[in-house]
């Protein structure tokens, strides 16, 4: 049987959709500033389920004030940790996987460190960081792609899933790492850590602006051309 040629079709429709969210929204890029110790990144991934950005951030900035150290927050007593916590949506649930996590990574790495990971292929490291408590594949992969290690690894959170399932891009019930999965190789070679970021970072934003969870507002969506969901 003869494969065809060319590049995948659905490629080129992410290619598409890439263009039309820059056109409608502008570019959305990470200064290199805002790039962080991939340990910082973890943290901010395990405390914030369903919680606001800002409020994950700053919770991270303060237990990193707290404790003085990641190693120290292994030790942490889990009330004082979840009080530093009560401005997340989970804060017990969120001192519990946080100082279980830290003690899996010191266990097996002698100290609160996650610098071994640059020197794994991207598969292995994804599936380390997985093996840690509270740590799914929306959390491995903003470790490896927004902090300063900057790999090839694409975030997929609620609005970027959601959005690609009615492109008809991921199968309807899939759920994050199956998205991950169907999505990662479709992804064009040339792009790089900061044009994946940035693609979900736009997807993100159409999934707040136009493609809802409810009554999606496909009439004035920028990729309506190029989604299932838009055209019927």
């Amino acid at each position: 049987m003869q494969l065809p040629l060319g590049p995948d079709p659905r490629t080129q429709t992410l290619e598409r959709i890439h263009a039309a969210l820059i056109r409608a929204f502008g570019r959305i890029v990470r200064p290199d500033d805002k790039r962080r110790d991939p340990v910082w990144v973890l943290v901010q991934g395990v405390i914030g389920a369903q919680s606001k950005t800002a409020i994950s951030n700053a919770s991270t900035d303060a237990i990193k004030a707290r404790y003085g150290s990641w190693d120290a927050v292994a030790d942490a007593d889990l009330g004082e940790l979840e009080e530093l916590l009560r401005g997340q949506t989970f804060p017990s649930v969120a001192a519990e996987r946080l100082r279980a996590s830290f003690r899996k990574i010191r266990l097996e790495r002698g100290a609160v460190d996650l610098r071994h990971l640059s020197n794994l292929p991207d598969d292995m490291a994804m599936q380390w960081l997985e093996d840690l408590p509270g740590v799914g594949r929306k959390i491995a992969a903003g470790v490896m792609n927004t902090s300063i290690f900057r790999r090839r690894a694409l975030v997929i959170d609620g609005h970027h899933r959601r959005v690609m399932q009615r492109t008809g891009l991921v199968p309807p019930k899939a759920d994050t790492a199956r998205a991950y999965d169907a999505l990662m190789p479709l992804l064009p070679e040339e792009w790089s850590a900061e044009d994946i970021d940035e693609h979900h970072l736009l997807v993100k934003r159409l999934g707040q602006v136009h493609c809802r969870p409810r009554a999606p507002r496909c009439e004035a969506c920028p990729i309506r051309q190029d989604c299932a969901t838009g055209q019927e």
